[in-house]
């Protein structure tokens, strides 16, 4: 017998004006089956500098935050250096490579996608979706952030709650963390 795939989360990064935010939502589900509605998939690290967000397996996820705590501990001022060399770490460690999860992280700078295959990418426009619902989120907030005058608090809100209406693998119970941002130029 199979063993049921572990699906959860749909985690979304916003940057709009001042202001970084990055929001996720609750669920947990085994196979077809919700096993949790409120978990915590995005928090602050770094004395509240860089929030990060994870989707895919959570023992996976919290290995590899772990593992970017302390590489932020390395290079505290340097963020994407941080990720870089946690990306170079998951791509090259036996036992990092199994694992299946994929990690956001942002602070007051940059906005990060890391993942498992070594790639270490910057979102152009500011919105980063992961996650079950990711894409479904991330075309929202697009349009949200294209045609609306909302924060971006607001526009991870309503763009995870719609993808929580449309992603069976995503709910309404939505935390969100922001951050003072600054300046790309």
């Amino acid at each position: 017998m199979k063993t049921p795939r572990i699906r959860s989360t749909t985690i979304l990064t916003v940057r709009v004006g001042d202001t970084v935010a990055m929001g996720g939502d609750g669920q947990v589900s085994l196979g077809d089956t919700v096993m949790k509605a409120d978990a915590r998939k995005v928090r602050t690290i770094g004395d509240g500098r860089v929030m990060t967000g994870f989707a895919g397996s959570a023992a996976d996820a919290f290995a590899l935050l772990e593992r970017f705590e302390a590489r932020l501990k390395d290079y505290p001022q340097n963020m994407p250096r941080a990720a870089t060399e946690l990306a170079k770490d998951w791509r090259t460690d036996r036992a990092l490579r199994r694992l299946e999860a994929l990690i956001a992280v942002a602070d007051a700078r940059d906005t990060l996608l890391v993942s498992g295959t070594g790639d270490v990418i910057q979102p152009s426009d500011g919105v980063l979706g992961i996650g079950s619902g990711g894409n479904f989120a991330t075309a929202a907030a697009r349009a949200l952030v294209a045609h609306s005058s909302l924060s971006a608090e607001e526009i991870v809100r309503e763009a995870l709650g719609i993808a929580g209406d449309i992603c069976v693998y995503s709910n309404r119970n939505i935390l969100v963390e922001t951050l003072a941002a600054e300046s790309r130029d």
